[in-house]
């Protein structure tokens, strides 16, 4: 029998798979939280504080941006590509396999990687990371041929790129954002690296992974999950896994929409706490904008590469969830060097009444970040 579910449950599910319906306190286990959100997403952009470091912070107020890197020296946790560069705990590695073979067919059939991204080109920057130690792009000095583009990269950039993408160099750490490159074989531990799992079972993991991480979703969310299956591979798994609950589920707008889950999801209480949260656009809660719009009515876009006079709100802003609704938008920056965080901005939803109250709690969530990227003063516009 097909189990309905109401719009503010299938919120409440989604806040509750993101581990956001609890306040964030107590101790904190960095690698079990990367694992509980299967990936966390890299960006170079630091408004406030970058992405996957804001992302981590929201789940446990105790971290702090040096122990990302410290877990990757430690080897808790590996960079690749979901949809974007993310970082994934070193066990899910043995599943990780096929995603080098998938990004290698991939870029084989690029018109992207020439010059030295060339057989000969990799094996001598390959030869160089084995002689000398991981290396930066900053070691290398090859240059862009012909006119230079806005995307175009110098050869040894795309070779490095290419070999990171298959699975033959790894980062090794990062110093500030820079990537530091070294062969796969002294960053990828043996037991995990020689592990070679079928194809099928591979996919079947990254569908249950998934789907346990999503609470309720579709096949096309779940394809779009890890990006490291196909949505035919998916369509195959579903009709294939006779487990799948069928799930109906009520759209901020009324409508309904079929998706799958592992259980039955009105087994749980996620009734979310009540602490407004100043969330990241990268946030795995907010990064899929149709799903987002779809369960909370949120019509979201990052607008950094729009132009300024065309903007609708501003260059990175962020949204405001309180329990289990997106009440504002909030455009605010941090000023490492001034010691101040300042509100550029700020929006109220259509629909929300801003009360004292909900002022009081944005207050406090503002200390809480400026203590983060530790600054002292916060500077609201007049």
């Amino acid at each position: 029998m097909e189990i309905k579910i109401n719009n503010r449950n299938a919120r409440r599910l989604w806040i509750d798979a993101q581990g956001l319906s609890t306040a964030p306190t107590g101790p904190l286990d960095l690698l079990k939280t990367i694992k509980d959100l299967g990936f966390v997403q890299l960006d170079t952009i630091q408004v406030v504080a970058r992405a996957h470091h804001h992302i981590l912070w929201s789940r446990n107020q105790n971290y702090r941006e040096d122990m990302l890197d410290k877990l990757m020296r430690e080897r808790g946790i590996f960079e690749h590509f979901t949809h974007d560069a993310s970082v994934l705990p070193m066990d899910f590695l043995p599943m990780w396999r096929r995603q080098f073979r998938r990004k290698k067919e991939q870029l084989n059939r690029s018109t992207w990687f020439n010059g030295m991204s060339n057989a000969d080109g990799r094996a001598a920057i390959k030869a160089r990371i084995a002689a000398e130690g991981a290396l930066s792009t900053q070691a290398f000095d090859t240059k862009v041929d012909g006119p230079k583009k806005m995307w175009a990269r110098p050869p040894h950039k795309l070779a490095l790129d290419y070999m990171w993408y298959t699975g033959e160099l790894a980062t090794c750490h990062r110093k500030g954002f820079t990537k530091f490159y070294d062969l796969a074989t002294r960053v990828f531990p043996d037991h995990l690296r020689d592990i070679d799992h079928p194809d099928a079972d591979q996919i079947h993991w990254l569908c249950t992974a998934a789907l346990e991480r999503l609470g309720v979703a579709t096949a096309k969310e779940i394809q779009e999950f890890w990006d490291a299956v196909s949505i035919k591979e998916v369509r195959e798994w579903v009709a294939n896994t006779p487990a799948l609950i069928p799930i109906s589920v009520q759209a901020a707008d009324g409508g309904w929409s079929d998706a799958f889950s592992l259980s039955n999801p009105l087994e749980r209480d996620t009734s979310p706490t009540s602490r407004l949260r100043i969330i990241n656009p990268f946030d795995p809660l907010t990064r899929d904008r149709s799903r987002l719009k779809r369960l909370f009515g949120f019509d979201y876009r990052v607008e950094m590469f729009v132009p300024a006079v065309k903007r609708k709100w501003g260059y990175y802003v962020y949204p405001l969830l309180e329990g289990d609704r997106f009440v504002g938008r909030i455009e605010v920056k941090a000023d490492r060097a001034k010691n101040t965080l300042t509100v550029l901005n700020q929006w109220t939803e259509d629909g929300i009444k801003w009360t004292d109250q909900r002022a009081k709690k944005l207050d406090a969530e503002l200390a809480r970040m400026a203590r983060f990227v530790g600054v002292e003063t916060i500077n609201w516009p007049k």
